[in-house]
């Protein structure tokens, strides 16, 4: 079973055409919808009528030879060769379930649709009219731009948000675990050591390790970090201060806080996914 989520709506010319991804990252574009530009009732027979051209059988096998490891090439050979022919017939359902494709998906129920991924989809759309696809793509590329701005922002949010939490984390350190009369390399070997515990927690490694893994890369470990590492980073940094006050030592709290990191990355990565309508196709 393939779950897809259902991420977005772009409007081309008047028509509404759904976006699905599994992963947020890969997009499947209806072909169900783009196919109603040209019959409004019966959209299913026109992909079926695409996909019985010997060039888009061509053009979705050699996608599938580039995107998809599993593709049955012995199946997919037979169906090329007869592709063409008067008596030929091709559906979704058939495609997928003969060749193992991934990037033609179709679901049954309220979502009832036949989806692509966008390279394919756009394909279809030029097949339907060269016109309707630029609309289609105008409209997608604006989604993505739209997209991209949200994450941008998002991410900068976050990592002043972890800067915030920081500056509480060091405050802590400097009120509970650094004694006084301390030379400032001592003071500052003791801010390094907590900033790298969580480092160590959330990342695996030291800002040092990494660096030494990274020397191309700008900026150091906490720059290159996601929006949900950051967002756990500001969290972890607010927990690490509660239990240094308590006067756990760092062998006590770094369990404590590599449990934290490990339950919230968790949660986050399934956040996107779990409370959205699902579709789902049978291979």
């Amino acid at each position: 079973m393939m779950a897809k989520t259902i991420r977005d709506t772009i409007h081309a010319n008047g028509i509404d055409i759904r976006i699905y991804s599994e992963d947020l990252k890969n997009d499947y574009i209806s072909l169900t919808d783009i196919a109603r530009k040209r019959e409004g009732d019966y959209p299913g027979y026109v992909i079926q009528n695409w996909l019985r051209n010997k060039s888009t059988v061509s053009f979705v096998g050699l996608w599938e030879s580039i995107h998809n490891p599993n593709f049955n090439y012995i199946e997919f050979e037979a169906i090329k060769n007869e592709a063409g022919l008067n008596s030929f017939v091709l559906t979704p359902k058939r495609w997928v379930e003969t060749t193992n494709a991934i990037g033609i998906v179709t679901k049954g129920g309220r979502y009832a649709a036949t989806y692509a991924y966008k390279d394919i989809a756009f394909e279809f759309a030029s097949w339907i009219s060269p016109e309707f696809k630029l609309y289609i793509i105008e409209d997608y590329q604006r989604l993505k731009e739209g997209e991209q701005a949200r994450l941008s922002l998002e991410w900068n949010l976050n990592r002043e948000l972890s800067k915030l939490n920081y500056r509480i984390h060091t405050d802590s350190i400097k009120d509970n675990l650094i004694p006084p009369l301390l030379t400032p390399q001592q003071i500052s070997y003791t801010y390094a050591s907590e900033a790298d515990l969580i480092n160590t927690v959330l990342f695996g490694k030291t800002a040092k390790l990494w660096r030494e893994c990274n020397p191309d890369k700008k900026g150091n470990i906490r720059d290159q970090a996601t929006i949900h590492q950051l967002l756990v980073l500001a969290n972890l940094e607010s927990y690490n201060a509660i239990l240094i006050k308590q006067g756990k030592p760092q062998s006590e709290r770094m369990p404590l806080l590599h449990e934290l990191a490990v339950q919230q990355m968790t949660t986050l990565s399934r956040l996107e996914l779990g409370n959205l309508p699902g579709i789902e196709n049978k291979k």
